[in-house]
């Protein structure tokens, strides 16, 4: 089934359809989101700004850039059409193992946690996007886990190679906004597909904007209270 989503509200409304479709297979909003988890879970206790910009580069490329490239190799649908997928997965793959090789530098250095961390997020990575073993992983449980608490705990634990009992709070709360998030962009997803109603269409639209830029600016207040506080 091919859907176009290059209407999306996160898409380019400027530049040439192959260069909207770059940036909207990026999904940046929620790529921002993850982003912004693993920096509050660096932020939950003692941090070092060079740790805090690692962990972010790490997430950034490997659960935003290779993860959402990997879901367009993987998918079932084909929302953004018929793309390159061996381009793509090699892309993918070169951005992965930049992430991996950051995270694998400060496991050895003094955060062994983060293997544990680098490979359960792995197995998910590669479970839930290329839809493995029947898609028994590509469900919300895994979308939460994955994408809303193993962020935070990274965070925690490249600054301390611990999980603070902040970072465990904090990752409760990421739950609940990734739980919010995903339900509210299903809802959205399929009423785009099936021409539905379209002021329940823009309410959907309202809430995952208003859950981007309310994450990525509460993160960046809490950077400024903790840097300056």
């Amino acid at each position: 089934m091919s859907q176009d989503r290059t209407s999306e509200w996160f898409v380019p409304k400027f530049g040439s359809r192959n260069f909207r479709k770059a940036v909207g297979i990026l999904f940046l909003p929620y790529t921002c989101i993850v982003t912004c988890f693993a920096a509050l879970g660096s932020l939950s206790g003692p941090f070092e700004i060079e740790r805090l910009a690692a962990i972010c580069i790490i997430y950034f490329l490997a659960l935003g850039v290779s993860a959402h490239l990997l879901d367009a190799v993987g998918g079932k649908t084909k929302p953004w059409g018929d793309l390159p997928k061996r381009k793509l997965l090699a892309v993918s793959m070169i951005v992965l193992a930049i992430a991996f090789s950051i995270g694998i530098y400060y496991a050895f250095l003094d955060s062994p946690l983060l293997f544990v961390i680098g490979i359960i997020e792995g197995f998910f990575l590669f479970a839930y996007n290329l839809e493995l073993f029947g898609g028994r992983f590509h469900n919300n449980a895994s979308t939460i886990f994955s994408w809303a608490v193993l962020p935070v705990f990274a965070g925690s634990v490249i600054q301390t190679n611990s999980i603070t009992l902040e970072a465990i709070i904090i990752s409760g709360i990421t739950a609940i906004i990734t739980y919010v998030l995903i339900t509210t962009s299903r809802k959205y997803k399929h009423l785009k597909r099936d021409n539905g109603n379209y002021l329940e269409i823009k309410k959907c639209e309202s809430v995952l904007k208003i859950i981007s830029i309310g994450v990525l600016v509460g993160t960046l207040l809490i950077f400024v209270l903790r840097f300056y506080g």
